[in-house]
């Protein structure tokens, strides 16, 4: 698997700044600053306590390395990696107090965007003998969307459109206000830049019909079952992609890239991934 492109450094601090001052509050860490010499410093690990796919080491660098640039953050594993339980993430070094400031911070956004990683590694695994792939959603954290679309390309899937302003994506309430499929392309079409993809959501196959005498860049065949999604595919005839979607589980995605579908989106890889359990320990020795 290629790894993505890094994280933009810019968006990273502002996450991070603002994670910060969520948890500082007015008066800082009180508890380190009462218990903790500022002179001690201490030597941590930051360590799987279950199996899953890693995502996030970029803010979790910049959650220690802003409270004091004097921590050194040093990965053993590179965002992507496969991980097991006891398995070590990084190593830190550094000031004490900032050190277990910016504790909560760092595993908050590693832990989350593992677990979106994982999740997006369990549907990409079950479908790896198929020319289809997984592909997120809209359906994200607001003000985290760029991260879990990152961590999704961690664990193996693809992304679909960031926002409402990067490709045109036709659903069925647009087609009933636009007057029908066809006005909807059309107008799609007159308005859509050269490097503007044009994709239209269908629920049947005499819409898919329609769509494909219009023609599109990609259909959206939302809920049907896998006979339907089948003849579809052949119906489409590689002219455009065919995407899938609607309660995709991982009970049924097999099933669903076994027809040929090019792309199969599923909400629940950003909306309802499980924090993956890492833990940060003193490093004894």
């Amino acid at each position: 698997m290629s790894l993505p492109a890094p994280l933009d450094q810019i968006a990273v601090r502002r996450a991070v700044e603002a994670a910060l001052a969520e948890d500082l509050g007015r008066a800082g860490d009180i508890t380190s600053a009462a218990t903790i010499p500022g002179s001690a410093a201490a030597r941590v690990v930051i360590a799987a306590r279950q199996p899953g796919r890693l995502a996030g080491l970029q803010l979790a660098a910049a959650a220690f390395q802003a409270l004091d640039p004097a921590i050194s953050f040093e990965p053993e594993v590179e965002d992507g990696a496969r991980l097991g339980p006891g398995d070590v993430i990084a190593r830190i070094v550094g000031p004490a107090r900032a050190v277990l400031s910016a504790e909560r911070t760092a595993l908050n956004f590693l832990g989350h965007l593992s677990g979106v990683a994982t999740e997006t590694a369990r549907y990409a695994d079950l479908i790896a003998h198929t020319r289809a792939r997984i592909c997120c959603t809209r359906k994200t954290t607001p003000g985290l969307r760029i991260f879990e679309k990152y961590a999704v390309r961690c664990g193996g899937g693809s992304n679909h459109r960031f926002g409402l302003d990067d490709a045109i994506l036709i659903k069925d309430n647009h087609i009933a206000v636009a007057g029908g499929i066809e006005a909807a392309l059309r107008g799609a079409k007159a308005s859509a830049g050269h490097l503007v993809k044009i994709e239209i959501e269908v629920d049947t196959l005499d819409q898919l019909d329609r769509v494909i005498r219009e023609g599109a860049d990609v259909v959206l065949l939302d809920n049907m079952p896998p006979p339907i999604l089948r003849e579809a595919v052949m119906r489409i005839g590689g002219r455009m992609l065919a995407e899938a979607s609607g309660n995709v589980s991982l009970d049924t995605v097999a099933a669903i890239a076994e027809t040929g579908v090019d792309l199969i989106s599923v909400g629940r890889i950003t909306h309802s991934a499980a924090t993956l359990d890492l833990g940060l320990d003193i490093a004894l020795g």
